[in-house]
């Protein structure tokens, strides 16, 4: 009884914004400055201040819960502070799910092979520098290029950063800033016989005309493969035999783009309902047991642990991240 009542008393202060001694418009402030935040009017500032502070006691009864071992993460405030989860969707998401799966190319794994307990491609220098998109739905083709990026370094040794945006001006398929599909990021880099480093066509958030030059060519496919639809041991397979692959998840909830540390997994997330690419870049577990993918966000390095978050695996599929896996077919060079 006294539990419940120490818990009932914990979560009333919570809830009771703002605590006790916490000088908030200093706290605005700062975070104003911080995240280099201005607003066209005290109009506007005042509305983006209430969503800030309604996305802050979130975050204080969130970590009061934490404390209490409810949760396996913790959140914090980020510079997506003063934006509502519907409006992070609309700016920063962008994955369009197909209606039809490709035929003829789903990846088969062999389950009598024993995989790693664990693996992280960081470590093993497959994964470039975290970036941000912006308020642009290109998630696809960052998503498609870190797949890329990693099988370019499997294949020929070399971590290059490649160009997302060669993807969103030219695969015609998808809707660029408006959103997309990795597979068709992948098609247009076999069908047009290459994709752009980063450096020869850098990324600007926003539509252009494709400028596609093959002089800047860093990397080709021969094709691409998909997992099997909503299998993780699939998909943990695909991760230990080929390296990191392009997913899509659920991002639609304030617990999701609060994010901070830990095993996220939240009961609302809703694997039939994914609208964000990402990259899975391995896998592992936590010392009480808990596994995780290691995945990396395209938000920048402001959101999140570092760009990344550390999502729940082998729990029904949680947020659906193994609903519309892929990754991209890359030959090594000729005489290797």
């Amino acid at each position: 009884m006294l539990l419940c009542g120490g818990l009932l008393t914990l979560l009333a202060s919570a809830l009771a914004f703002p605590p006790e001694g916490l000088p908030l418009d200093s706290e605005w402030e700062a975070w104003k400055t911080a995240h280099k935040k201005e607003y066209n009017g005290l109009g506007e500032e005042a509305l983006r201040r209430s969503i800030w502070e309604k996305n802050m006691q979130l975050i204080e009864a969130h970590n009061q819960e934490y404390e209490l071992g409810m949760h396996s993460y913790e959140l914090a405030m980020n510079h997506l502070g003063d934006m509502t989860p519907e409006e992070v969707v609309e700016k920063m998401t962008g994955l369009q799910v197909p209606l039809v799966r490709e035929a003829n190319s789903t990846f088969i794994p062999d389950y009598s092979e024993e995989l790693p307990k664990a693996i992280d491609y960081r470590k093993l220098g497959y994964v470039t520098p975290v970036r941000n998109q912006g308020s642009c739905g290109s998630c696809w083709a960052f998503s498609s290029v870190g797949a890329l990026e990693g099988q370019l370094m499997k294949t020929q040794g070399k971590l290059l950063s490649l160009s997302p945006q060669n993807l969103v001006d030219c695969v015609k398929e998808n809707d660029g800033c408006g959103g997309g599909y990795m597979i068709n990021a992948f098609k247009y880099v076999k069908k047009n016989g290459g994709i752009d480093s980063e450096e020869a066509y850098p990324y600007v958030g926003e539509d252009q005309s494709c400028a596609y030059n093959k002089t800047g060519k860093a990397a080709e496919i021969r094709g691409f493969k998909e997992v099997p639809e909503g299998s993780e041991k699939a998909l943990q397979a695909a991760v230990a035999k080929f390296g990191p692959i392009s997913v899509g998840i659920d991002a639609s909830l304030g617990t999701f783009f609060q994010y901070r540390r830990g095993v996220y997994y939240d009961r609302d997330c809703d694997k039939d309902n994914i609208n964000h690419a990402v990259l899975v870049v391995g896998y592992g577990a936590t010392p009480k047991g808990k596994k995780y993918w290691i995945v990396k966000n395209s938000w920048g390095e402001d959101w999140g642990d570092k760009g990344y978050i550390l999502m729940a695996r082998n729990r029904n599929n949680a947020c659906g991240i193994a609903n519309l896996a892929s990754f991209p077919i890359m030959s090594p060079p000729e005489g290797a």
